[in-house]
């Protein structure tokens, strides 16, 4: 059965391309057969797909549109996991997404701006919550500061929200923006840099929380 799991923040500028790629690109090394849904209308995973010269681990498709929960069925055939993109401030296309998931993965920068800009999403998976009771979400920190305790202050923040933060965080890694800009990831720098250890860590945790049955991310 085909697991949906959406990357969404209503904030803009959280980082939701880069660990919507990066999980993708995990879930893929690890074995599964990976979908990557670009719901954003800036298109930035459409755009990194492009810059690719190297063969494509996934598919990247476009879907910016509030009919995801409706064209999705047809989209999934096929693939074990649909990783979704998507859009800040687009409400009407983040319910459509929250529809259609199984997990909504919420990642969140260690600001106090994050932390209060996260009610939107919280309010919006409330509202999901009434047709998807069994709908699963987490808080991510991403981009967290390396060697300080700014992470552990916004985790302990998220704290007043109903939603767990998971316990993988990413942090602020030149190796990101240089991975970008090659249509790469961080894995294909070296698999064995810290970025691409947090990143294999985050996705296993992602795994556990779907209580999936696949193959754990190579560290």
């Amino acid at each position: 059965m085909t697991k949906v799991i959406s990357i969404l923040n209503q904030k803009g500028g959280v980082g939701k391309t880069t660990l919507a790629v990066h999980m993708a690109t995990a879930l893929a090394r690890s074995g599964s057969n990976v979908l990557l849904l670009d719901a954003d209308p800036q298109g930035s995973a459409l755009d990194w797909s492009a810059a690719r010269s190297g063969k494509p681990l996934f598919p990247v498709v476009g879907l910016p549109k509030p009919s995801i929960h409706k064209e999705l069925p047809s989209l999934a055939q096929n693939h074990e996991v649909i990783l979704i993109d998507g859009p800040p401030r687009v409400y009407d296309v983040a319910r459509s997404a929250i529809m259609a998931s199984d997990l909504v993965m919420i990642p969140v920068q260690p600001s106090p701006y994050d932390v209060w800009a996260a009610k939107e999403i919280v309010d919006l998976l409330d509202e999901a919550s009434v047709y998807k009771p069994d709908l699963k979400s987490a808080f991510v920190v991403n981009r967290k500061i390396v060697n300080t305790a700014i992470g552990r202050d916004v985790s302990d923040a998220l704290a007043e929200y109903p939603i767990p933060v998971m316990q993988s965080a990413i942090c602020q890694r030149v190796a990101f923006a240089e991975s970008a800009a090659q249509g790469l990831t961080v894995f294909e720098l070296d698999a064995d840099m810290p970025a691409s250890k947090e990143i294999s860590a985050l996705a296993n945790e992602l795994c556990d929380l779907l209580s999936a049955t696949r193959a754990k991310v190579p560290a």
